[in-house]
């Protein structure tokens, strides 16, 4: 009986994870590590997950850092690491080390892809690692009297080869050096490489994965998700250097054009894929700040929504409320604001005996459809819901089925639902009854 309810427990999850896997596939991340990552005892599972987000259709540029290896190897020669305002001056016995840290990790990742060893999760994968000269670095200069020598910073990333390589299949692994027009190498950072990446291919994710859980807040704790402001924040108070040029990577991913970054600890075996195929994730996910906010309504939000659900009452699209009955009802409601102007709502309302709650008045005003606010207030209502200990929520539409299906609602008969909304329901309106679970 064990082994049926941990198999059924297999199938639910895959099944909550097939709208993740639809949403990925095609999109473009940037996954970038430091050295010590690579180091660790848990980054084969990581190399197996890569794998795998492959094998679903991922885009995938891997950007590698080597700051441990560096500094190990410095120090084994007897080589005096020279740092100025947190920066390594890399001179020509520093630059010759770079070369064969970050020469020698970058092989060793590239032989973990190609690994397809049996009875493991790599069996029969075929991933094609591109690694090129897609970074064209020039030299960080004189700064404050200090000469970087061979220290760089990025010129520009060849857009146009990584997609290319992308196209063909290949997953594209960066190391944090650059080359210039004149033949020199350059020693560059791991965050630099990875932001100007994912800003320059438009990525949809920079995914950093970390020795900790996620980013966390003055206090310890795991921050589960955030926005841009947070992270600026957090920057500006956090002591340490390599965790300020995390934050400013995010930060400035976040600023130009990457909708969403995460963290996600490469300690788990575990992590990764939680974080992208689950909705509860496992690290902290950073997202692009909204000027519009979605939030619960309030006696003062009446009157907005009144204006926002009349043409649609008028048409017989939705059933007419009053103002007395919307006053009763608010505390039912979402909201989505922008400067003020209610441009969509919708209410959950519970049928506890049932287990269950309506979605009702979800609306979203003409000039703000296609941006993705339906989806926002489902998954609003949904955490309404779950806050009720409900089982699951049910839609009664005349005239969105599609829509309520691709969000997961599978149509069932009137006899679903609760006794008394049953007992209300009008068949002249013939409305199609659609039901998701969320439990």
């Amino acid at each position: 009986m064990d082994n049926q309810n941990s198999d059924q427990d297999r199938v639910k999850w895959f099944r909550n994870a097939a709208p993740y896997i639809n949403a990925h596939r095609g999109k473009t991340f940037v996954l970038m590590f430091d050295g010590e990552a690579v180091q660790h005892a848990n980054f084969a599972n990581v190399i197996h997950d890569i794998a795998l987000l492959r094998s679903l259709g991922v885009k995938l540029v891997l950007v590698h850092g080597a700051r441990q290896q560096i500094s190990e190897r410095l120090s084994q020669l007897g080589i005096d690491q020279h740092i100025e305002n947190d920066i390594r001056v890399t001179d020509a016995d520093t630059l010759a080390v770079v070369k064969d840290a970050t020469g020698s990790l970058r092989i060793h990742i590239e032989a973990l892809l190609t690994m397809g060893l049996a009875n493991s999760p790599m069996q029969g994968s075929k991933i094609r690692v591109s690694a090129g000269n897609f970074v064209i670095a020039k030299p960080m200069g004189v700064r404050d009297g200090v000469d970087y020598k061979y220290t760089g910073l990025i010129r520009r990333i060849d857009t146009k080869g990584i997609k290319k390589q992308l196209e063909y299949g290949s997953t594209v692994l960066l190391s944090p050096v650059g080359y210039s027009t004149t033949g020199e190498v350059f020693n560059l950072s791991l965050e630099d490489v990875a932001t100007q990446t994912a800003i320059s291919l438009g990525a949809d994710k920079l995914i950093a994965l970390t020795k900790g859980e996620g980013l966390l807040d003055e206090s310890g704790g795991l921050v589960k998700s955030c926005s841009l402001r947070t992270v600026k924040k957090l920057q500006e108070n956090n002591p340490d250097y390599i965790q300020r040029l995390l934050l400013q990577a995010i930060a400035k991913c976040a600023e130009n054009g990457v909708e969403r970054c995460h963290c996600v600890s490469y300690q788990s075996d575990s992590a990764l894929l939680q974080e992208l195929f689950t909705r509860d994730g496992a690290g902290t996910l950073i997202a692009k700040d909204h000027r519009e906010q979605l939030m619960s309504a309030t006696i003062d939000d009446v009157g907005g929504i009144m204006e926002l659900i009349a043409p649609l009452e008028e048409e017989g699209t939705l059933v007419k409320r009053s103002r007395e009955l919307l006053e009763v009802e608010i505390d039912r409601f979402c909201v989505i604001k922008k400067e003020d102007a209610i441009i969509a709502c919708g209410a959950m309302y519970p049928y506890p005996e049932a287990n269950t709650g309506e979605v009702a008045c979800l609306v979203i005003h003409p000039d703000y459809r296609g941006g993705g606010r339906g989806e926002r207030l489902i998954e609003a209502l949904e955490d309404k819901a779950r806050e009720q200990q409900l089982d699951s929520i049910f839609v009664l539409t005349t005239v969105s089925s599609h829509w309520f299906l691709d969000q997961g609602f599978v149509e069932q008969p009137i006899e679903k639902l609760p006794q008394g909304k049953q007992a209300m329901y009008n068949f002249q309106r013939n409305s199609k009854v659609f039901v998701k679970q969320i439990a």
